[in-house]
């Protein structure tokens, strides 16, 4: 049995459809626990007008072109789309899989993407609250729609320790921030405390963490933290190495 899980997050930029279904479908073969892609517009980094693709179609071609990992957004933005709408896709999409979908969301940060796409910006706290409502009717609507998986993972990303880990503490299957491991050490202390204020159990919420290529054979350290699941980046040329080593280490 696995020490811990292992997953990847393949990045839509600069790149090509080709390249990123090789990508996932290695991915799966090499026995990943889970595949993740990223929900913008444009490049994050590089060229800003370099090749990118929109993720949830994506996840549609990954559903039904791989049979064992995990998979989802890292994360949703939540402002992009109505939350009915969200969790419709979801469902279908989960179905498509034969239920291996995690339904990844977040506020949202990334300005480029709402302005050229036409969606109001805000303020954080008006992304928040936002996120805030939207919970609870994804949630609903799971519950409404036939065939549907009521209980479909739901996974939060960020690390706001005021609203963002009390919405995790309320909704999540699994949560999902960054390194360093200080980092994380804090906010999932943060956590801990928010479940017990809302009477949720702390091991109901998957702790996932994303962590450089450099910090690999720090992974000890995470799991030390409290980590579950924890995530690689990967860039074309998505040569995947080094989640053949992080395996590796899961597997010792």
């Amino acid at each position: 049995m696995a020490r811990f899980k292992v997953g990847v997050q393949l990045r839509p930029q600069h790149t090509d459809i080709t390249a990123l279904r090789e990508a996932w479908q290695r991915a799966d073969e090499l026995g990943v626990d889970s595949i993740f892609t990223w929900d913008h517009f444009y490049p994050l980094n590089g060229d800003p007008e370099g090749t990118h693709f929109e993720g949830s179609s994506l996840l549609a071609a990954m559903a039904v072109t791989t049979t064992r990992a995990r998979f989802g957004m890292l994360v949703y933005c939540n402002s992009y789309r109505n939350p009915e709408l969200l969790a419709d896709m979801a469902r279908t999409v989960d179905l498509l899989s034969g239920g291996r979908y995690v339904l990844g969301v977040g506020a949202g940060w990334f300005e480029r993407d709402y302005t050229e796409y036409g969606y109001e910006f805000g303020t954080a706290p008006e992304r928040l609250r936002a996120l805030g409502e939207a919970l609870p009717r994804i949630k609903e609507r799971l519950g409404k729609l036939k065939p549907a998986d009521p209980d479909l993972p739901i996974l939060i990303g960020g690390g706001g320790e005021k609203v963002t880990l009390r919405l995790v503490a309320q909704y999540a299957d699994l949560w999902n921030t960054f390194g360093p491991v200080e980092n994380f050490r804090h906010k999932n202390q943060v956590l801990n405390e928010w479940c017990a204020k809302l009477g949720r159990d702390p091991k109901a919420v998957e702790r996932t963490v994303m962590i450089g290529d450099d910090e690999i054979d720090n992974y000890q350290a995470y799991l030390d933290a409290g980590a579950d699941h924890i995530i690689l980046g990967g860039n074309h040329p998505f040569e995947l190495d080094n989640v053949r080593r992080l395996l590796a280490h899961a597997q010792d």
